[in-house]
């Protein structure tokens, strides 16, 4: 479905607006001047009615329309002025990031390193003799359980920074991401009073339509149509035709015709 957008309604705008409508339709029930919406027209037609009236509508909210968008532009070009301020910010984080891998990754290693050089260590000075080199694998074991204590150390005090300077660096409230959400639900509001509500409400008003005249169907199967077939008659039905009367040609003998066509 397609709806009608106001001149002045941006595209990135259209689901903010549907939303609002059908929240409103959604509680148009919960008012008593709208209790009887339901009766008259289907929340589908409401909902169409108000989309082809999106101009009238969102004209009704335009000034907190505008400064919403106002606000929104102005946030925008903020963070495109801070872009290179985000860059080296990125780059800083990433290089935290590697240090924080090798002092995770440091205490581990050096652990894992002493508990097998120890466990090595104690294993040959079982033996008798014991080799030469176990005291060598126990002193090893011994530094590397030094060096993994320390970077347990360090990485617990480079947690501490790192929640303390989060914490100063967190955005307080009032920021322009704060002043956008109270802009948009202004706008909202805006939009369900002085204009999705009222909208309703004068659909409400409106008188229903006339009903058609009903129209009564022929008495017969078959209509009758405005003409009538011609009238045949079978020829028994009227006087017999006068029939044709032949009369026959006159002819007399050679004696009694004119004395010039006598014979002799």
């Amino acid at each position: 479905m397609h709806m009608n957008v106001a001149p002045h309604l941006l595209t990135e705008d259209r689901a903010e607006f549907e939303r609002v409508l059908d929240e409103a339709l959604r509680t148009a029930h919960d008012r008593p001047e709208l209790a009887e919406l339901g009766d008259r027209f289907t929340t589908v037609q409401l909902r169409e009615m108000a989309l082809n009236a999106t101009a009238l509508i969102t004209t009704a909210a335009a000034v907190e329309y505008d400064h919403y968008v106002k606000v929104r532009e102005q946030l925008r070009s903020a963070s495109v002025t801070g872009g290179g301020g985000t860059g080296e910010a990125l780059g800083e984080a990433g290089g935290a990031g590697v240090v924080a891998i090798v002092t995770v990754l440091a205490p581990i290693l050096a652990g894992t390193a002493a508990v097998l050089l120890l466990l090595v260590g104690a294993v040959l000075k079982m033996l008798d003799p014991p080799p030469a080199f176990a005291d060598t694998l126990l002193t090893a074991g011994l530094m590397f359980g030094a060096v993994a204590a320390a970077g347990l150390l360090c990485a617990a005090v480079g947690l501490l920074v790192t929640a303390l300077r989060n914490s100063a660096t967190q955005v307080p409230a009032g920021t322009p991401d704060d002043e956008l959400s109270r802009a948009r639900r202004a706008w909202g509001r805006a939009l369900t009073d002085r204009g999705i509500l009222p909208f309703l409400r004068d659909a409400l008003a409106a008188p229903a339509p006339a009903p058609l005249p009903k129209q009564t169907p022929p008495s017969g199967r078959i209509p009758k149509v405005g003409y009538s077939g011609p009238d045949f008659t079978s020829p028994a039905d009227g006087p017999p035709p006068a029939r044709p009367t032949f009369t026959s040609p006159d002819f007399t003998s050679p004696d009694f015709g004119p004395p010039e066509h006598r014979t002799e």
